[in-house]
């Protein structure tokens, strides 16, 4: 008799194929060093100007949204944790478009794999690393630098966040990706959601026009993902639509954004018919 699908599952042995090619990924980039390491280079560069992009606007305001230059660390550091870690795991799936155009999507139909977790698999992009780095002794700085009561809920509040945050942000390119299907040649408008998504989650959401607050604090609740976190972080009372208690709620943010996700994607897919070669 075959191995019952639950001890494959435990094994192991059914996530072989998708190991197998992360390996070679992996290989491959390191092939090349001195490209690798240039890469890695510009990748730390990107993180130090978008915390630069921070730093500046708290230093000179000195307030915003009721958070000062500390805040401003622990904010940036949870978002561009969270973002920088989903981008290393899928935001390969950017390429998506070019996959369609060039009809190079349709070998991927032909193996008896889901088409979602393959593509997330085919790749990983090992320089994108160092912009993580950035946002990670950020946010120790951060974390340092704040007054904050620890105990156990703090500590569970930030891995949670954490967990939550970089599911939400994977959730937003499993969107994207699920719409390009539909755009091919819309990637603009769909980084406006991640990628603005990343920025809109860097900024306290307390300053935000009410239609922005509604966008990014539950159509697209990136809020979620720092500023709610980090005004529970810091004993403050936040604004009425985001209070402190709400900053627990992070894990259905992130489910929410999934739904819309795995719907974007199922419809995608079957509106697909191939890239006609």
């Amino acid at each position: 008799m075959g191995e019952p699908d639950s001890a494959r599952i435990v094994s192991g042995t059914w996530f072989t194929p998708y190991l197998a090619v992360l390996r070679s990924r992996v290989k491959a980039q390191q092939v090349y060093r001195v490209s690798f390491v240039t890469e890695v280079f510009s990748a730390f560069l990107i993180g130090l100007v978008e915390f630069g992009e921070v730093w500046v606007i708290f230093h000179n305001v000195g307030v915003l949204g009721g958070l000062d230059v500390n805040a401003a660390l622990l904010l940036f550091g949870l978002s561009n944790t969270s973002f920088a870690l989903a981008q290393v795991l899928v935001g390969h799936l950017d390429s998506l478009p070019t996959m369609i155009r060039m009809g190079t999507l349709d070998a991927y139909h032909l193996r008896p794999q889901p088409l979602l977790l393959q593509l997330i698999t085919s790749d990983i992009s090992l320089r994108r690393l160092a912009r993580a780095a950035v946002a990670v002794i950020v946010l120790g700085v951060g974390l340092w630098r704040n007054e904050i009561d620890w105990g156990i809920g703090p500590v569970a509040l930030i891995v949670i966040t954490l967990i939550s945050g970089i599911a939400l942000f994977c959730g937003l390119f499993v969107c994207a990706a699920g719409l390009q299907f539909f755009l091919i040649d819309g990637a603009e408008l769909t980084n406006s959601f991640t990628y603005g998504g990343s920025f809109a989650a860097m900024q306290p959401a307390s300053v935000f026009p009410a239609p922005l607050k509604l966008l990014f604090g539950f159509a697209i609740p990136v809020a979620f993902t720092a500023y709610v976190p980090t005004i529970a972080l810091l004993g403050l009372p936040g604004p009425p639509l985001f209070p402190a208690w709400s900053a627990w709620l992070t894990p259905i943010a992130a489910a929410w954004v999934w739904i819309l996700a795995f719907a974007a994607w199922r419809i995608g897919t079957r509106h697909y018919q191939g890239g006609g070669g």
